[in-house]
């Protein structure tokens, strides 16, 4: 799968500018640069991932607040088995920060391997709903699998710990795609935070079969955690 098919298809049909489709473009190694980082301090294998050509955007009911996802994790059923794939919104690698995008990749690397996890124990029915932006980022940050037990590479986690201690926000980031991709009605997705939920047959993650050497990786990672959380205690 071209990683970039979509975007092209898009500035292909008039979507996106010739400027923008440019900026993606040349851009789009700092994805790579972090995929390839994050393989390097995990040692583990980075999922199925595609740039999405829109900005997502989710704003609670009769709220005035909103809040712009760069990249989400999304368990998908094809071919009777689970899937799960890494979409990139196109906003971010045009505008974000080397280390904000590796940090966006790293965190979403983490609810892969937390996904995969619950998946190798049967422990994946459905997620829950969160109805307001607070609540869907404290929610974020409880299903993530320990950093410093997954990777190996400091300055990354030094751009995780900074960029996601209570959810990501990142003004700066968003003034830009708010001036440069909303405001000129460039393509967006609008998600409700009340229909942000994924139901999984039993069946189907039962067809699932996950990689026994994934599995293993994923005990030593607990192993670490454990360990880590009990010098934290003590």
């Amino acid at each position: 799968m071209d990683p970039l098919l979509k975007v092209k298809e898009a500035h292909k049909n008039g979507l996106l500018p010739d400027k923008v489709y440019s900026l993606i473009m040349e851009r789009f190694g700092l994805v790579l640069e972090g995929i390839s980082r994050i393989e390097r301090a995990s040692a583990i294998h980075f999922p199925l991932a595609y740039v999405e050509p829109s900005a997502v955007i989710s704003q609670p009911s009769g709220s005035f607040d909103y809040g712009i996802f760069f990249a989400r994790t999304i368990p998908l059923v094809a071919n009777g088995k689970v899937e799960i794939i890494i979409q990139i919104t196109a906003p971010l690698v045009a505008y974000g920060l080397k280390g904000t995008i590796h940090a966006i990749l790293a965190h979403e690397f983490l609810h892969y391997l937390e996904l995969v996890k619950r998946m190798s124990k049967m422990d994946i029915v459905s997620d829950e709903i969160s109805g307001s932006l607070f609540e869907s980022m404290y929610a974020d940050n409880t299903r993530l699998l320990e950093p410093r037990a997954v990777f190996d590479d400091k300055t990354l986690l030094l751009h995780i710990t900074k960029k996601f201690p209570e959810g990501f926000r990142d003004y700066k980031l968003e003034d830009k795609v708010l001036k440069n991709w909303i405001q000129k009605r460039l393509p967006s997705i609008n998600v409700a935070l009340d229909a942000n939920t994924v139901k999984i047959p039993a069946g189907v993650l039962a067809s699932t079969k996950v990689d026994p050497l994934l599995v293993q990786k994923l005990d030593v990672i607990d192993q670490k955690a454990s360990k880590l959380r009990t010098k934290k205690l003590y």
